[in-house]
């Protein structure tokens, strides 16, 4: 991996399956070709009501030339399914970002024209 990648893991004990899940998918987002700069996830455990269980927090800040994504997910009980949404809407801002700059971005019918 040639980006930067920072994780913070609160009120968590440490894992080595969930460090590998967090660097795999940040690959992922680093293989998009948006000139990443660097990433850092925080993945935070919440203690919520005894008959709730635990809440995970995942946030995501992605720096590029210029500009930041900020993610911030909430899921209850898994925190892989956290990571992945997280990860999942991450991906989806970058290609957004990358249409826009490609010039790709759809635009508008004026609102009187049909097809």
């Amino acid at each position: 991996m040639q980006v930067p990648l920072h994780v913070t893991l609160r009120n968590l004990a440490h894992s080595d399956a969930l460090e590998a899940r967090i660097r795999n998918k940040a690959e992922k987002l680093e293989g998009l070709k948006n000139r990443l700069q660097s990433i850092s996830v925080t993945v935070e455990s919440r203690h919520r009501h005894q008959r709730q269980g635990r809440e995970f927090v995942v946030n995501l800040d992605i720096r590029l030339p210029g500009r930041e994504v900020v993610i911030n997910r909430e899921h209850d009980e898994d925190v892989y399914v956290a990571l992945r949404d997280a990860f999942d809407a991450a991906r989806r801002q970058l290609e957004e970002l990358a249409e826009m700059r490609r010039g790709e971005v759809k635009g508008h019918r004026p609102s009187g024209e049909r097809t």
